[in-house]
């Protein structure tokens, strides 16, 4: 099964990754052999068939494999570049009337390029760190301006509640799967993808209409619309963690690569970006129609 992440779905911890020395029997708590891949909502062991190996062979010892304290070291520093190079953009980029188009057309410029770099990770066909640092910089950098442009313009603590609020989808997201409240199967994840493209696809619409036709558009982005359709970016997003965390588990589970957190940590990244930005979209809306 693979993530509805970007990342994942390119390439992420799926059985044609064709790592050599991973057909060792899974760790602990992962599913046995044999056993119904869906029936508790788990998945088969992508890394569990070597295609080169010949038939026979014993399986080779596992060695670097990935862990949760991997993953988490890598996440932190990924985010911890987002944070910075959004401290220093809010900083060093003011988006008062005499700099507010310079800002901007920085900011834009950073979100094509983080966006650009984020393709080129997606079809690598191993993790880059260079890679994944320089976008989460690039991405920081759009987030610095943004964020700045809502604290002046919408309401200074409207930022800090939209980090709150990330921060608390991510903490819910997990215990409940941690809990089991959340099962990732074959279902949910094509149901999540459905309404993934579904989402997207209004929003392009809606940016046509506004391009072309000026003003809101198809009203996606401001209103009653804009909130309830905010609702849904951020429950699309909690869909997202669920299946990233779903990921990183069978990635653990069955020893992928260590360099495979990279990979991890990217996505979840792209993720938690992802909620930031219809978090803050979501509460500018509200703090307006104040």
């Amino acid at each position: 099964m693979r993530s509805s992440n970007p990342v994942f779905s390119r390439r992420g911890f799926s059985r044609d990754n064709g790592y050599a020395g991973f057909n060792a029997a899974p760790q602990a708590g992962a599913p046995a052999a044999g056993a119904n891949p869906y029936a508790q909502g788990t998945a088969p062991n992508p890394y569990a068939t070597n295609p080169y190996a010949p038939a026979g062979a014993p399986a080779p010892a596992r060695t670097g494999a990935m862990t949760i304290d991997d993953v988490v070291t890598r996440t932190a520093m990924t985010l911890g570049t987002v944070v910075l190079g959004a401290a220093l953009a809010w900083a060093l980029l003011p988006v008062d009337e005499a700099n507010l188009n310079k800002s901007y057309g920085i900011a834009i410029g950073a979100a094509l390029i983080a966006f650009v770099l984020s393709l080129v990770q997606s079809f690598k066909r191993k993790p880059v760190p260079a890679l994944i640092i320089s976008y989460a910089a690039f991405e920081g950098v759009f987030l610095g301006v943004i964020s700045s442009a809502v604290s002046t313009y919408i309401g200074p603590g409207v930022v800090m509640q939209a980090v709150l609020g990330t921060m608390c989808v991510f903490a819910g997201v997990l215990l409940a799967y941690k809990m089991r409240w959340i099962r990732v199967t074959r279902r949910f994840y094509g149901f999540v993808m459905a309404a993934a493209m579904g989402f997207m696809l209004l929003m392009v619409v809606n940016l046509l209409f506004a391009a072309f036709g000026g003003g809101d558009g198809l009203g996606f982005r401001s209103g009653g619309l804009g909130i309830l359709f905010g609702v849904i970016g951020i429950i699309l997003g909690a869909c997202f963690l669920a299946l990233d965390f779903k990921q990183v588990e069978d990635g653990i589970a069955y020893g992928a690569p260590r360099e495979e957190s990279w990979l991890a940590a990217f996505g979840l990244t792209m993720t938690l970006v992802w909620i930031y930005l219809e978090m803050l979209r979501l509460l500018s809306i509200l703090s307006g129609d104040d």
